[in-house]
């Protein structure tokens, strides 16, 4: 299973302040993060259904069709769709972290090679074409984000 998970730097700040933050804040903070987990997981998919695939043509058979496949560097062609409907989000019990994995025994060859084949990245370009979004959208939560009036 290949899985990507992500940590915000600097989070052990959040994670001292979140026990401060209003339930509400708490509510938009749990928002972002699966929203950032779901663009990723979006993107994943995506990028394996569309793009242009540069690959070899080849004649599949059982049903018979021919098939492109991608190049060294772009993400896989789906053929069957197993591999897009093998990637899932997971989201923390508390909330407030989440993890995309796929479960295609074969997911880990694509994503990072093998000896016989170069790479064909599909999460980790998921979660590097997100990042800035998922980061501004963090911030922004946080910077609003009020806390509980000391007691």
């Amino acid at each position: 299973m290949t899985q990507i998970k992500a940590t915000v730097v600097g989070s052990v700040n959040v994670d001292a302040n979140i026990s401060k933050f209003t339930q509400e804040s708490k509510i938009l903070l749990k928002q972002a993060v699966f929203k950032g987990v779901a663009d990723v997981e979006r993107e994943a998919k995506i990028s394996i259904q569309r793009g242009g695939k540069s690959g070899f043509v080849y004649q599949r058979y059982n049903p018979r069709r021919t098939h492109q496949s991608s190049a060294p560097g772009e993400a896989p062609a789906s053929d069957t769709g197993f591999l897009v409907n093998s990637i899932k989000r997971k989201m923390d019990g508390d909330g407030f972290g989440g993890e995309i994995a796929s479960r295609a025994f074969y997911s880990k060859f694509l994503e990072f090679g093998t000896v016989k084949m170069l790479p064909r990245p599909f999460m980790f370009p998921a979660l590097e074409k997100n990042r800035k979004k998922i980061t501004q959208r963090l911030k922004q939560v946080i910077k609003s984000a009020t806390m509980k009036p000391r007691k």
